[in-house]
């Protein structure tokens, strides 16, 4: 990297166009993301909130 910091948008994109080839292709890629976790509101939650309208939240 040539440009200790980049004042412009080009300037960040010539920067980062030269990280080595190791660094943006690893030898062992990421695992695919895991499914979300469905959730669901419970009257407990629904407790936590009641009255905040009072306050303006």
């Amino acid at each position: 990297m040539t440009i200790p910091e980049a004042t412009t948008m080009s300037e960040l994109i010539d920067d980062c166009a030269q990280l080595p080839f190791a660094l943006t292709h690893p030898e062992h890629p990421l695992p695919a993301p895991r499914a979300a976790v469905s959730w669901q509101i419970d009257d407990r939650s629904t407790s936590q909130v009641e009255g905040l309208a009072e306050y303006g939240v």
